[in-house]
């Protein structure tokens, strides 16, 4: 009797010490980071598909679903996920993913971010006061939160942080070895477009001017006078408009159409379940779309 319960209790321990974390990342670029980083010891369910538009998602009983059964949430953060997320956290009931817990982390509060303004002004548009929250097109900024994330999971298990702090290493100098590549497709770019400033990080990262937004304000949907006035700015000057998937606005196709420029929609965040070279393969993806205004 006592070797059977000592079989049982070790069986029970052996389970418990490689069970994975349970994380649910609000969208496949943080599902992307938690995968590399927690590797065979995190298992990851991701909320947002990567051609909708993360700002406005509906909370759906899937989400409510994998958030009751969250150990951790790894989010954007920075407000990106204000109106939908905070809701869908309560509706789980699951007191271990409440913001400022252990189990709720955001990528944007573990690097500076740019565009903070302190304070929103509705007339200014849809702004995030505490900064610009896309920094999940920035790899060194991911390479950073990498880090930070890795931390977080050392806390839920303690027995395997050395794999997530080399796992977050190996990423960072996966991104230092392609740096060189990427601003060699940045090299002398003239200027881009965006529709929105969901690519700045990227821009700025690889020194590359945003010349305008499509949007005359963020989250307000472009005006015929503003397209007039980008025209009258722009017309006979080289440029490209890059726009996300779900940014369909005809606008952009009656901008470029009048400036005699490319619009290029492009996905926002690497394909669902997705790895490392998958979010690689979206940075040149954005860079070698950004390089056709040459």
């Amino acid at each position: 009797m006592n070797r059977l319960i000592l079989t049982v209790v070790i069986l029970m321990w052996s389970t418990l010490s490689v069970a994975a974390i349970n994380v649910v990342a609000t969208t496949s670029s943080m599902g992307m980071l938690t995968r590399t980083v927690g590797g065979e010891f995190v298992k990851v369910t991701e909320l947002a598909l990567p051609d909708r538009d993360i700002h406005t998602l509906q909370v759906r009983p899937s989400m409510l679903q994998a958030l009751r059964q969250a150990q951790l949430v790894v989010a954007i953060g920075a407000e990106l996920e204000q109106g939908w997320l905070p809701p869908a956290i309560e509706g789980s009931a699951n007191a271990k993913i409440l913001p400022n817990s252990l189990g709720y982390f955001e990528a944007a509060a573990q690097v500076p971010l740019i565009d903070a303004q302190g304070s929103a002004n509705r007339s200014d548009g849809d702004v995030h006061p505490l900064g610009n929250p896309h920094v999940q097109l920035d790899p060194v900024r991911m390479a950073e939160i990498a880090y930070a994330l890795a931390e977080r999971l050392a806390k839920l298990d303690v027995t395997h942080s050395a794999n997530f702090r080399a796992n977050a290493a190996s990423f960072k100098s996966a991104v230092n070895s392609q740096l060189a590549h990427w601003q060699q497709l940045a090299a002398n770019n003239k200027g881009v477009m965006l529709y929105h400033k969901d690519a700045k990080y990227l821009l700025a990262r690889f020194n590359i001017p945003l010349l305008a937004t499509v949007e005359p304000l963020a989250g307000i949907p472009p005006t015929a006078s503003h397209i007039l006035s980008l025209v009258r700015q722009f017309k006979g000057k080289k440029g490209v408009i890059l726009h996300t998937v779900y940014q369909g606005n005809a606008g952009i196709a009656q901008l470029a159409s009048q400036l005699g420029w490319q619009h290029i929609a492009l996905p926002l965040e690497p394909a669902n379940n997705s790895h490392q070279q998958a979010y690689f393969a979206l940075i040149e993806q954005w860079l070698t779309a950004a390089a056709n205004n040459k």
